[in-house]
């Protein structure tokens, strides 16, 4: 088996004190390159990850999240990685487990892999808010149901995709915001794809970037937005291009 190429795609918004510390635990010889998409930082955030020898990419402005990791992605295949894994430069998922993300592409036959957080048993213990975690509950369910996929965290921002799968998907079709994560595993759900899923615990520190209450509503209006227009374009009442495969 040839070895795959993996590219480690890292957002980045205001985490300059944490960033080296982020990219220490990604362990060495799991990763062929780091890119360090700077959303707009005001900290100085690139100018760590140019000292930390990383490959910085810099949006003069804030493009959101989703934004970040289009930028990333485009980059990753432009540099012919096979894999790439998302890496939040706030060291909110364990960076520890990329391994593992890399093995379910690279030996499972998995185009995508999403982490969970629901497995483990272990979620309220570790810090996740009930505000969180019953949205969560239903969205999930909701979204396989009506995606016929059966991922237990729809809703997790630790992934992985394969070469192929990144360049099937409209990622300027996408959201450029929070919801991205959402559109672009509901890309691989209607297509059928095999997505893997790693096992992970929840990180609710002080230095990982947490999203409040008011845009955890403005998230779940937009997933259910999502589901929406699915529906409508399913039965050709509403036929939406993102939807359309081929």
């Amino acid at each position: 088996m040839t070895k795959p190429k993996v590219v480690i795609v890292m957002p980045a918004y205001n985490v300059a004190p944490v960033l080296a510390k982020t990219v220490a635990a990604i362990p060495a010889g799991s990763y062929d390159e780091i890119i360090v998409v700077d959303d707009g930082s005001k900290d100085g955030t690139s100018e760590v990850g140019k000292k930390l020898g990383l490959t910085v990419v810099v949006h003069p402005q804030n493009k959101g999240y989703g934004g970040a990791q289009k930028t990333g992605y485009k980059e990753a295949l432009k540099r012919n990685a096979d894999i790439a894994v998302l890496v939040h430069g706030d060291n909110q998922y364990d960076p520890t487990m990329v391994p593992s993300f890399v093995d379910k592409i690279a030996r499972e036959d998995c185009l995508l892999v999403t982490g969970t957080r629901m497995i483990l048993g272990d979620v309220l213990k570790q810090g996740m808010p009930m505000w969180k975690f019953i949205p969560n509950r239903f969205l999930t369910w909701l979204e396989n149901v009506t995606f016929g996929s059966h991922i237990t965290d729809y809703h997790n921002g630790f992934r992985a995709y394969s070469a192929k799968f990144l360049r099937e998907v409209p990622l300027d079709l996408l959201s450029d915001k929070f919801d991205f994560d959402t559109d672009i595993i509901v890309q691989g759900a209607i297509r059928g794809y095999k997505i893997g899923e790693v096992p992970h615990p929840t990180r609710y520190m002080d230095e990982n970037s947490q999203m409040p209450f008011s845009k955890g509503v403005i998230y779940g209006l937009s997933i259910l937005r999502t589901v929406s227009l699915f529906l409508l374009h399913k039965t050709g009442l509403y036929k939406q291009k993102i939807f359309t495969i081929g």
